[in-house]
């Protein structure tokens, strides 16, 4: 951990946070994962023994908890109250990183398992069907693997291996459309009409998958000069600021 030996809060605060790969630790568990193979999958980059460093080093500082599994088997990882209440500080983040950093992207950032991670993670279970769809998964940019989607309203699982299952829908598209979709930068249904997004089965299912589909929370964050105002700084940091208040720290005689 990179200790700046100041007592500045934002100083200590960034020890704990700003270690590598920890935001999207604390960003895996927020969106409910807990066992160490769950956290792993949603950030595909890191080695297991460095999120096991990792995992120890925040049960230290009293961010997660280690508890027995609730099947019997092995652990899984809970935020504690401190942990949670960094899931403000997670979801500013992305809001900022949503309106100033998109801009950045680059081809290593479309990294399919973690593309197709994020879509299984924003289907709108609310609108799928009483009975359960299996989609099959083929991206043009990486066609030595396949993916399959088990969609039901209890919830969705992303299978990395064919399971057994009978396939109801045939997905063909590539990471950068997929990615394009779940950031809100591009409509399902046009991604269909242009050929971006191929969809095959049964003419109900394919008509009903565009709205099957959802975008990331942080398009309500809007990008620069849509939304001016939305991530207020608080009077706190206006007040250091402003040159009516006065040095914020005592100057040197």
């Amino acid at each position: 951990m990179t200790r700046y030996r100041q007592f500045c809060p934002i100083a200590k605060g960034a020890e704990i946070f700003a270690e590598r790969w920890t935001p999207l630790i604390l960003r895996e568990m927020l969106c409910g994962s807990h066992r160490f193979a769950e956290i792993q999958r949603g950030i595909p980059r890191i080695s297991q023994s460095l999120l096991a460093t990792r995992l120890r080093s925040l049960e230290r500082e009293g961010i997660i908890e280690r508890r027995p599994a609730r099947d019997g088997h092995g652990f899984e990882y809970h935020l504690t109250p401190a942990g949670r209440e960094l899931g403000t500080v997670v979801e500013l983040l992305g809001g900022w990183g949503y309106r100033w950093a998109l801009g950045r992207l680059r081809a290593e950032d479309l990294d399919p398992p973690s593309v197709l991670w994020f879509l299984h993670r924003y289907i709108r279970v609310e609108r799928l069907p009483a009975e359960t769809v299996v989609v099959r998964v083929d991206l043009r940019d990486d066609p030595l693997h396949a993916w399959w989607l088990i969609l039901r309203r209890t919830g969705v699982e992303l299978c990395f291996r064919d399971e057994g299952f009978s396939v109801d829908l045939w997905v063909t598209a590539d990471a950068p459309t997929l990615a394009a979709i779940i950031l809100g930068e591009l409509e399902p249904r046009a991604a269909m009409r242009s050929g971006r997004l191929q969809v095959d089965g049964p003419r109900p299912l394919v008509r009903q998958f565009p709205d099957w589909l959802g975008v990331t929370q942080f398009t309500r964050y809007g990008r620069p000069g849509e939304i001016d105002h939305l991530l207020d700084p608080g009077i706190a940091w206006a007040a250091l600021a402003s040159p009516d208040a006065g040095p914020a720290v005592p100057e040197q005689p």
